[in-house]
């Protein structure tokens, strides 16, 4: 413990330091930050995603960085400090968690999400979906609102029904794109066929997340190889050609 809190101590004295004597530290506010900090959580993705050790470990060093960097600004217009942002996080973790420290029994994670997002109604959330942050990317949000109303009971009773509600919502898609129907009903109804899909795949235990950009690193790593393998422009090849190119890679190990 005592090396970790050392170590701890010493990025907030590099921080003090650096927000005093580098000119390009001193510059940054937190506009100025969010689009960094966007990128190192995109960074820290896909480490995980790789399942890299060593390098989520440098994320997440980066990323605590950052998160320091926010507090010592606020800290100079006197709004909190990082003891305020950590007391602040460990009071919200104790007052979520009755059933560690309190008498609320959980005999399973669904009963802790389900606590969770009770406890947070009753801070004054006015919605269980009301910590979904808006800037979030299509897919992820809507596996989050899905996971989070089902913690009130809003969720189907069994896969089979979520299936045949995409099943329905494919009908309804391939129907508004036969009749040749307006962009804004094909998108309305294109965007129904994913989200059902997303619930489908949340039944299933799949991240939906996850499993589309393992097909898009798949789909990079052998277009990449019809690139280095073909023997002219790929703007002169035949799809054939590249379709060729493409089964060897599949073949690949």
């Amino acid at each position: 413990m005592q090396e970790k809190q050392e170590a701890f101590a010493r990025l907030l004295t590099i921080m003090d330091e650096l927000r005093e004597q580098c000119p390009w530290d001193r510059k940054q506010t937190f506009q100025s930050l969010r689009n960094l900090t966007i990128e190192e959580t995109y960074e820290l993705a896909d480490a995980i995603l790789n399942e890299d050790l060593q390098e989520i470990k440098e994320e997440v060093g980066d990323l605590l960085l950052h998160m320091v960097f926010y507090a010592k600004i606020a800290e100079e217009k006197g709004a909190f400090d990082i003891a305020d942002a950590l007391n602040g996080v460990c009071d919200k973790l104790i007052k979520r968690h009755p059933h560690i420290y309190g008498d609320v029994v959980a005999e399973d994670e669904e009963a802790v999400k389900k606590n969770w997002e009770q406890l947070k109604l009753q801070e004054g959330k006015k919605s269980v979906l009301a910590g979904v942050p808006r800037s979030l990317p299509a897919m992820v949000k809507a596996y989050r609102m899905q996971e989070k109303t089902k913690q009130v009971g809003f969720e189907w009773e069994n896969k089979a029904q979520v299936w045949a509600k995409v099943e329905e919502e494919m009908a309804e898609l391939r129907e508004v794109l036969e009749e040749g129907q307006s962009q804004a009903r094909r998108e309305e109804e294109f965007g129904d066929v994913l989200f059902s899909l997303i619930n489908y795949a949340r039944f299933e235990g799949i991240d939906p997340e996850t499993a589309l950009e393992r097909v898009n690193q798949k789909f990079k790593s052998r277009f990449e190889y019809i690139e280095a393998k073909a023997s002219r422009p790929l703007e002169e090849m035949t799809l054939a050609e590249m379709d060729a190119l493409w089964e060897a890679a599949k073949r690949k190990p």
